[in-house]
C-alpha cells in the first residue's frame, strides 16, 4: 500500500472533472438552445450553418425588396389609371366635337379648352408621380444599359431628336446636315443616316473646303464599358483634316442631335430590384428590371388635339385611341409584373422556411436528448464526488499497519 500517490483518488478526480465539463456543456446548450455555441462544438456544422443563415437573411431582404417593387408598381399603375380616365374623357369630347350637326363654334371651343386642361394635367401627373425621390412616369425611371451585350453598331438604339446640325470642316462655310427626326434606329443605321446627311450637306456647299472633305467623312457607332455597364455614342471622323484625322463625338451635348435609347448607362435611375440572396445579374433571375416610358401628353400624342374642326375631331379620336392603347398596355404589363412579384414573394418565403429548418437541424439542440444527457452527467457527477470521498479514505488503512 502506498500513501505518497493515491492513484485511485487521482483517477476518480480525473473522471469527475471530465463529467463536470460535459455537464457544463449540457447546461450551456440547454440555456442557449443551440447545439453549436462555438466552432469547437462542430466546426463543419458551423460553416454550413453560417452559410445557411446568410442565405436566409439575404432572402428575407429580397422579400422586402420585392414588396417595395409592388409598391412602385402600384404607385405607377394608380397614376396611369387617372391618365386613362382623362384620355377617356378627351375621347368623349372628341366624339362630341365630331357631331357637327349640333356643335356650334362656341361649344367646340369649350370642349377644346377642357381637352387642353386635361392635357396639362396629364403632363403634371407624368412629372410629379414619384416613389420617394424617384420619378416614375417622366421617362427617367429604369436603367436598361446593364443588359446591353455585343457590338454597339448592331445592338444600340438611337433616336434623332433634332432635324439638323451645324457642320463644317477645315474652315469651310458652316452647312446644315439634315436628318430624319423621331424614329429609333440601331447603331449601324443611325451611323449610315448621319454620314449620308453630312456628306450630302458638304458636297452641296459652295465652299471648296467642304466639298473636298465630303467623301472623307465617316460615321461609326462605338461603345465603352465602365463598371460592367456599356454605353455608346456615334462618332464622326474626317480623314485628312489633320495628319491624324479629326473625330467629333455626337451625343446629347452636341446640338441635341442624338439621344441613345437602350444603350445609355445614365438613361434613368432605379429600375433594378434585387430579388435574390446572391450577387447575380438580371439574366440569372436574381434581379428584375422595371422600366417606365414617358407618359406626357406629347409622348402619348394628345398634346395638340384640335376639336374645333370636323377633321381635327376625327383625327383626335384616332390619336386618343392610340394613347389609350398605349396606357392600357402599360397597365397590363404592370399588372403582370406585380403578379410575378407576388409569386416570387411566396416562393422566397417558402425557401426561407426550408432553409431555416435546415439550419435548425444543424445548429439547434434537441432539448429532450440533451436533458437526458444532462441528467446522466448529473448522476455521474454525484457518484464521482461520493467515490472521490471514498478514494481519499483508502490511505487511512495504512494506519492499522503502523500500529503493529
Amino acid at each position: 500500500m502506498r500513501i505518497n500517490n493515491n492513484v485511485t483518488a487521482l483517477s476518480t478526480a480525473r473522471n469527475l472533472g471530465r463529467t463536470q465539463d460535459m455537464q457544463a456543456k449540457n447546461v450551456e446548450k440547454l440555456s442557449t438552445g443551440l447545439r453549436i455555441n462555438r466552432a469547437g462544438d462542430d466546426a463543419s456544422g458551423l460553416v454550413i450553418s453560417n452559410g445557411l443563415r446568410a442565405q436566409v437573411s439575404g432572402l428575407k431582404q429580397a422579400v422586402r425588396n420585392a414588396q417595395d417593387g409592388i409598391s412602385v408598381l402600384q404607385t405607377a399603375e394608380g397614376a396611369l389609371d387617372q391618365v386613362n380616365t382623362m384620355l377617356q374623357r378627351m375621347r368623349d369630347l372628341s366624339v362630341q366635337a365630331a357631331n357637327s350637326g349640333t356643335q356650334s363654334a362656341a361649344s367646340r371651343q369649350a370642349g377644346q379648352a377642357e381637352a387642353n386642361a386635361l392635357s396639362t394635367e396629364i403632363n403634371r401627373i407624368s412629372s410629379t408621380t414619384k416613389f420617394g425621390a424617384l420619378s416614375l412616369l417622366d421617362g427617367t425611371f429604369g436603367i436598361t444599359a446593364a443588359t446591353l451585350a455585343g457590338a454597339a453598331s448592331t445592338t444600340d438604339s438611337y433616336t434623332f431628336s433634332a432635324t439638323s446640325m451645324a457642320f463644317s470642316v477645315g474652315g469651310g462655310t458652316v452647312v446644315t446636315a439634315a436628318v430624319a427626326a423621331g424614329a429609333a434606329v440601331n447603331g449601324s443605321a443611325a451611323a449610315a443616316s448621319l454620314q449620308s446627311a453630312i456628306r450630302s450637306a458638304l458636297a452641296s456647299s459652295t465652299s471648296s473646303s467642304n466639298q473636298y472633305y465630303a467623301d472623307k467623312v465617316t460615321v461609326t457607332a462605338t461603345s465603352t464599358t465602365s463598371n460592367g455597364v456599356t454605353s455608346s455614342s456615334l462618332q464622326i471622323n474626317v480623314a485628312g483634316a489633320t495628319s491624324s484625322g479629326v473625330t467629333f463625338n455626337v451625343g446629347t451635348t452636341v446640338g441635341g442631335l442624338v439621344t441613345t435609347g437602350n444603350s445609355s448607362a445614365t438613361a434613368g435611375s432605379g429600375g433594378i430590384f434585387q430579388v435574390g440572396a446572391n450577387s447575380k445579374n438580371v439574366a440569372m433571375n436574381e434581379q428584375i428590371a422595371i422600366n417606365f416610358q414617358s407618359y406626357t401628353a406629347n409622348t402619348l400624342g394628345v398634346a395638340t388635339l384640335d376639336l374645333t374642326t370636323d377633321t381635327g375631331a376625327a383625327n383626335a379620336i384616332d390619336a386618343i385611341d392610340k394613347a389609350i392603347s398605349t396606357v392600357s398596355t402599360a397597365r397590363g404589363t404592370i399588372g403582370a409584373t406585380q403578379n410575378r412579384f407576388d409569386a416570387l414573394i411566396n416562393n422566397l418565403n417558402t425557401t426561407v422556411e426550408n432553409l431555416t429548418a435546415s439550419d435548425s437541424r444543424i445548429r439547434d439542440v434537441d432539448m429532450a436528448s440533451e436533458m437526458v444527457d444532462f441528467t446522466k452527467n448529473q448522476v455521474l457527477a454525484q457518484a464521482g464526488q461520493a467515490m472521490l470521498a471514498q478514494a481519499n479514505q483508502i490511505p487511512q488503512g495504512v494506519l492499522s499497519l503502523l500500529r503493529g
